[in-house]
């Protein structure tokens, strides 16, 4: 059998490496100690081979769907697998009678589901019967945060398991394994992988198991074109093989909303730093400089406020240059506005105003706009007494009508706006205390 024929299997189906490189008993899984280390909870189940319906949680190419395949292997239990990005009500129940002909025969079957959070409501809502009556035990994969797209009565039936990306201690394990594993891995081509190569490698990785094994493949591939009878991955394969980026960044999704979320407390922390970095990160996995220019106004709004409102132009600023001008303009100008928000005093005060007033509005009587204060363009309107009594104020001291009252008759004044003693709120919170002291002593007059 030649070296690419070692490719496939016996039946001449290609078989990619990451899927022949699957473990099938404990011993031989890479990563994720924190959960299969002697005595903890989900060991102790395989172990007894008493598996339990449970959800897994975590980044691609962690070992999600390997661990439910070695889950149902250990405890010899009837594995049936579907995707929730693929399968409907119709395949779920396919697989329930599945789960039914071997239950006779006295055989558990582990329904595994890749992309749970995929499935609507009646999805999920079709197989809980089935999993409370035991006809299956079921296992969940997903990427993303279970709290937000799992129903609460699915969550309450599973244990949720939080994977993490690979170590590099553990990629480096399982590069070595494929490489040298004659059965399943590339150990039958010869193939070696020198030490910077493999450093690159496993930085390329970025945690994924899946994505490592993928790159290597290729690689081994070009190397094998190269020199078919000293197969060697070095820089210069891998500079062929590497066209994409090495950031793991899945949009819309989990790490998505951790990156976005790690840039705006690090510009409301006040550290330009930690703010610049996230930026470059997201930058780095794919993301469209114009969603970051947006969350930019945003932080500009909710975390300077008026302290500096400096801040919220030159955000709009750096939101037009990128969307004049592109790459590599527009994004420097939006890192200049992080840097700028981050090193600017702050304030919630416009942010805490807005929701309190919003509130209030939400939930109480649609109150009617007070006489003096209604415009009153026509005869009609002034014959009802439209704007009577109104005050302008340009005409009164200091263009202020202290004692004037803009509120509905039937609810007191809120002091919503609460400026902060930083920045320019410093000043403002001045001026309002004097304009209060105004009005306070203009309705003690009256």
């Amino acid at each position: 059998m030649s070296q690419q024929d070692q490719l496939f299997n016996d039946s001449h189906v290609y078989v990619p490496l990451a899927d022949r490189m699957r473990p099938y008993q404990i011993e031989d899984y890479v990563g994720q100690e924190h959960l299969l280390s002697p005595g903890k909870p989900l060991y102790q189940a395989i172990e007894a081979k008493k598996p339990f319906s449970m959800i897994f949680w975590g980044p691609p190419g962690t070992g999600k769907t390997t661990l439910a395949r070695l889950i149902a292997n250990t405890s010899n239990a009837h594995f049936i697998t579907i995707s929730a990005v693929l399968a409907g009500v119709k395949d779920i129940r396919a697989a329930v009678e599945e789960a039914k002909q071997y239950q006779a025969q006295g055989k558990q079957t582990l329904l595994f589901v890749d992309e749970v959070h995929r499935f609507n409501k009646a999805q999920q809502d079709a197989f809980l019967p089935y999993v409370e009556n035991g006809t299956v035990t079921f296992i969940g994969a997903t990427t993303e945060n279970p709290s937000f797209e799992l129903n609460n009565a699915l969550l309450s039936r599973a244990r949720v398991f939080v994977l993490k990306d690979l170590s590099s201690s553990a990629l480096r394990k399982l590069l070595t394994r494929a490489v040298s594993d004659q059965e399943h891995g590339l150990g039958a081509i010869n193939l070696s992988v020198e030490e910077e190569a493999t450093e690159i490698l496993i930085q390329a990785a970025d945690g994924d198991g899946r994505k490592l094994l993928n790159i290597l493949e290729l690689a081994s591939e070009l190397a094998l074109a190269d020199d078919d009878q000293q197969p060697v991955v070095n820089n210069k394969i891998l500079e062929e093989t590497l066209t994409q980026s090495l950031r793991r960044f899945d949009k819309g999704g989990e790490h998505f909303y951790d990156q976005i979320s790690a840039l705006h407390k690090s510009v409301r922390g006040s550290d330009p730093n930690a703010a610049l970095y996230w930026y470059c990160r997201m930058l780095d996995g794919g993301c469209d400089p114009l969603y970051v220019a947006r969350r930019v106004v945003r932080m500009a709004s909710e975390d300077i406020g008026n302290a500096d409102p400096r801040g919220l132009t030159l955000a709009l600023n750096a939101w037009d240059v990128q969307e004049r001008l592109g790459s590599p303009e527009g994004e420097l100008t939006i890192a200049q506005a992080i840097l700028y928000l981050a090193c600017a005093p702050k304030s919630n005060a416009v942010y805490n105003a807005y929701n309190q007033a919003r509130k209030d509005v939400s939930n109480e009587p649609t109150y009617e706009v007070p006489m003096h204060i209604r415009n009153a363009p026509t005869h009609l309107m002034k014959d009802l007494e439209y704007g009577k009594g109104y005050r302008y104020d340009h005409n009164e001291p200091d263009a202020f009508s202290a004692g004037q009252s803009y509120f509905p008759e039937e609810k007191q004044t809120v002091d919503y706006y609460q400026p902060v003693p930083r920045g320019l709120e410093k000043k403002i919170a001045e001026k309002m205390a004097w304009l209060r002291q105004r009005t306070e002593e203009a309705l003690k007059r009256s």
